[in-house]
């Protein structure tokens, strides 16, 4: 019998032993050393906070794995032998340094390795109070060092970094939010989006300083933070460092030393382990396949060496890491079959404003892309589409307040459908129309002022009988 066996049980590792097994009848072990079971990274905050107890964030009943056969083996990988085909890894207790205990045989190996939370080797950056946000680990002793502190400062302007302040803010806890940028999160959403957050993180009374970076983390003799220097010379008290800028590949089990690199020009992958190609990811075709035999990557710690049209190299998002697993379950199973992420979707939550984007709507406009902007009179709530200049076929969407039908917009965008057909059916993409108040006639006179159209919003009759 063909055994797969799969490091990494995020979403990525997951769902490939879940599709795997559906389709066939292989051996499956899911090997890591973070948690027994899967659970939902994404709700670790909550569990923070009080809203959930952790075994809320778990999506199966812990008997499912067994139920379904599906091997779940608690350990950390030390090393992979891809030409024995065989794995050895320490307990999860051990240290870096532990001795190999124990190891296991494979025919085919999934890389799921996740990602791992960046340092750029800051002064301090290894004292005690600081950390990132990631793994249960992290939680772990998030839990155990924020009920003795009064004062944190999170260094990175992303969404884990916007999730920090808010966890730590619900308990009262004082928070200066550095971000080097001089406008929250601009060099990802455009000018006036990152204008209506960066003033909500404010009224949540975050102290959010911009155009600040940090310079270095002062400890105490006991080796605890005690404070943090900016680069303009700034000192921040604090007993917190929270480190959330950004996310790499977490590939260090497959790294081997590359020898001295000054002075020499980077090579456009380097052979890790075994030879696998590694570049800031683990280097993966079409298939999701390494250029190893019978090995795969997917997920956080991939690299894609030829993207589609419009992705990029590397897209550490829950959903695309799901579509991953999808799509490699289907390969295992004796159909090769290519990866096909679709139409780029993200979605997260700034405090209490939701956001969700469609397509492509970069930071800066495109040259051959005209965009409509609306926001209400709030400046909590707004809706950006972009379309083509020559076409009028929308692009991409941006919303800041408002939940829309993702299936809507993921045929609109890929149909083609023009700005002026969009706006005229918007209320077939809202989500909530029966909970919250509805702003389609409001968008739609703002457009029809601004271009001199006459457009009218179409009847949303019979839309639910379509949906529910």
């Amino acid at each position: 019998m063909q055994h797969v066996v799969i490091i990494g049980n995020g979403i990525s590792g997951i769902t490939a032993a879940r599709h795997i097994r559906k389709q066939s009848d292989c051996k499956i072990t899911v090997i890591s050393g973070e948690t027994d079971h899967f659970f939902s990274r994404t709700a670790l905050m909550y569990v923070y906070m009080g809203h959930m107890k952790f075994e809320h964030t778990k999506p199966y009943e812990d008997w499912f794995w067994e139920k379904n056969r599906i091997e779940l083996k608690r350990a950390w990988v030390k090393t992979v032998d891809f030409e024995e085909k065989k794995l050895y890894f320490r307990l999860p207790n051990d240290n870096k340094e532990a001795k190999i205990g124990g190891s296991i045989s494979y025919d085919k190996l999934i890389l799921a390795l996740g990602s791992t939370p960046n340092k750029f080797g800051w002064k301090g950056q290894n004292l005690k109070g600081v950390q990132g946000l990631y793994s249960y680990q992290d939680l772990e002793s998030l839990q155990e060092i924020t009920p003795s502190i009064k004062k944190a400062v999170i260094v990175g302007g992303g969404l884990i970094g916007v999730e920090l302040a808010e966890m730590l803010h619900s308990r009262g806890i004082e928070v200066t939010f550095l971000v080097r940028e001089n406008s929250f999160w601009n060099t990802v959403i455009p000018p006036e989006e990152s204008a209506l957050i960066s003033r909500h993180i404010k009224e949540n009374h975050i102290n959010i300083k911009f155009s600040s970076e940090l310079d270095e983390i002062i400890g105490d003799e006991n080796g605890q933070v005690k404070a943090i220097k900016t680069k303009n010379g700034d000192k921040i008290e604090c007993q917190f460092v929270g480190l959330t800028v950004g996310v790499s590949p977490n590939i260090s089990l497959l790294k081997v030393p590359q020898g001295n690199m000054i002075g020499r020009e980077k090579p456009a992958f380097l052979l890790g382990v075994g030879g696998i190609k590694l570049n800031l990811g683990i280097l993966v075709n079409e298939y999701l396949e390494t250029n190893i035999p019978d090995v795969y990557a997917i997920g956080d710690c991939v690299e894609h060496e030829n993207p589609q049209k419009s992705r990029k190299k590397l897209e550490q998002i829950w959903y695309t890491g799901r579509i991953m697993g999808e799509t490699i379950a289907q390969t295992i199973a004796g159909k090769r079959t290519k990866y096909q992420p679709g139409i780029f979707f993200n979605s997260a939550k700034f405090f209490d404003i939701e956001y969700q984007t469609y397509g492509q709507v970069p930071a800066e406009l495109p040259e051959d892309t005209k965009t409509f902007y609306w926001e209400h009179s709030t400046g909590r709530i707004s809706v950006r589409i972009n379309y083509t200049t020559e076409s009028q076929a929308v692009t991409g969407m941006n919303t800041f307040g408002i939940r829309m039908r993702h299936k809507v917009w993921d045929e609109w965008i890929l149909s083609g459908k023009s700005i002026e057909y969009v706006l005229e059916n918007l209320s077939k993409a809202n989500f909530d129309p029966e909970f919250f108040k509805q702003h389609e006639a409001e968008i739609l006179k703002k457009y029809n002022t601004e271009t001199g159209s006459s457009l009218t919003l179409k009847s949303k009759k019979g839309i639910f009988s379509k949906i529910f």
